[in-house]
């Protein structure tokens, strides 16, 4: 199924603000514009290095630019297509004090 990115601004104002960024997030929603999952391990033959988090959360880590960043969205299998939110973008730093504060699994700042 394709999938339907919701939030997309979001990577583009966050790429104005990081740069450096830029491209490797448009390498991304490219990628997503011509991704067909029908599952949620599907997303790891688009993305091999993402991670699919546990607790029933539907939500899935991206890494971006080498590790550098990360993305985390949150996926919906619908009978026609995946819906793909885009909750949250920031550093790898950035991500690890999420993760210390278990906030991966809900955090959504868009």
């Amino acid at each position: 199924m394709k999938v339907h990115l919701i939030k997309e601004k979001t990577i583009f104002l966050f790429s104005i603000n990081h740069t450096n960024c830029y491209f490797p997030l448009e390498d991304w929603v490219d990628k997503i514009r011509n991704a067909d999952w029908e599952k949620p391990e599907d997303i790891l033959f688009t993305f091999p290095s993402c991670d699919l988090l546990g607790n029933g959360s539907s939500r899935v880590i991206f890494n971006i630019k080498g590790n550098q960043f990360r993305l985390i969205g949150k996926y919906g299998f619908g009978e026609n297509q995946v819906h793909l939110f885009i909750c949250w973008i920031g550093s790898h730093a950035d991500y690890s004090k999420l993760c210390q504060k278990g906030l991966q699994y809900n955090i959504s700042i868009y």
